[in-house]
Formats: C-alpha cells, sequence, structure tokens
C-alpha cells in the first residue's frame, strides 16, 4: 500500500511542481553553471548502491572540501543555494528516486557509504526498508548543518553523536511503517518546512 502511495503522490508532486522544476533548473544553470542537479552515491534499501538526486547548491567542486555542509554560511554553498536549502526545493528531484523505486517519500534518510560502514548491528536495520525523503530524524535535525557548525569538530559530532541519535529517530519507523505514521511523518514534515 505505501509503495502505492509513493507512486501516486510523486508522479501527481512531479507534474503539479513541474513549472517551478524547470525554473529552478533554469536559474541554477544561470547562476552557477552546468549541471543543474547535483548526484551522489548513497546506500539504499538492503545495502544496494543508488544515485540520489538533488538540485545543485554548492560549487561544482564541494566534495573535495567535505561531504558535511557546517553552520549556517557554509562558503561552498552557491547564493541560490541558500534559498533552496532554506525551502528544501533542492529536496524535490528526489520524488524521481520516489517513483522509480529507489526511495520511499517516508524511510530513513540514505546515507553515503562511509558512514554505513560505521553502523553497528542493530543500526544496519535501517537498510531493511527502502530510504525515505523524510523521516522523524529529518524533522528534528531539519537545520543540522547549523547544529554541526556549532561544535569544534562536525564530523566527529556527526559520527559520534548526531548520526547514533538519527538512527534511533529513524528506528520509529522500522517499527511502526503504518499508513498512520506514513501521513504523520508528511504532515509533521510539511509543518516543519513553513
Amino acid at each position: 500500500m505505501i509503495r502505492a502511495l509513493d507512486i501516486l503522490i510523486s508522479l501527481i508532486f512531479l507534474i503539479i511542481f513541474s513549472p517551478v522544476l524547470v525554473i529552478v533548473s533554469i536559474l541554477i544553470t544561470v547562476t552557477t553553471g552546468w549541471p543543474f542537479v547535483f548526484r551522489q552515491t548513497r546506500v539504499g534499501l538492503h545495502g544496494k548502491d543508488f544515485q540520489i538526486i538533488k538540485f545543485r547548491t554548492m560549487r561544482k567542486d564541494a566534495e573535495k572540501f567535505g561531504q558535511l555542509t557546517v553552520g549556517s554560511r557554509d562558503p561552498r554553498v552557491t547564493p541560490i543555494g541558500y534559498f533552496l536549502r532554506k525551502y528544501k526545493l533542492d529536496e524535490l528531484p528526489q520524488f524521481w528516486n520516489v517513483l522509480v523505486g529507489q526511495m520511499s517519500i517516508v524511510g530513513p534518510r540514505p546515507e553515503v557509504k562511509r558512514y554505513v560502514k560505521l553502523y553497528n548491528a542493530d543500526q544496519l536495520k535501517v537498510l531493511n526498508v527502502r530510504p525515505g525523503i523524510t523521516d522523524d530524524a529529518t524533522i528534528r535535525f531539519r537545520n543540522e548543518n547549523q547544529i554541526v557548525g556549532n561544535y569544534a569538530n562536525p564530523e566527529e559530532a556527526y559520527i559520534k553523536e548526531i548520526l547514533p541519535f538519527k538512527l534511533r529517530l529513524s528506528s520509529v519507523w522500522l517499527k511502526k511503517p503504518t499508513l498512520y505514521n506514513y501521513f504523520r511523518i508528511i504532515w509533521q514534515t510539511f509543518v516543519a518546512l513553513f
């Protein structure tokens, strides 16, 4: 049932918001060049790698300087990128990932392989469900880049404190992937954005 809802909602969403997707694509291309999307390998369902798609919000060479976005004014983030990130518009292309079955609308956020390699046996259970655009951890850490920016060593803080806490929050979905929780998380995400 949830997979059917994912397909229906993502298809409707991509059709309705297609003008926004086109406008953002043009704005990124005009202001910061090609490509307007950012692709990154993430670990998905059953540990299978896939390419997550987002609107590009950083300089083209940003990953050379680390994978965490730190603070409210990370110099790698472009001016249009700040706007897109603030309103989570950079996440819109992920509805394509949902439509093709690599992600769900609700589920644990997919991580890069270097962080997944640090998971313990219990944490690896998040790979038993499709990763999602949003979940309880996404809502709680909607300002994650500002949070990690408050630490002297953001990478260490992410690995030792934030990531384990996010994985505990994600376990709520693992234990109860119900329609009630599906719509609750979508609603709470919407409220958190506005």
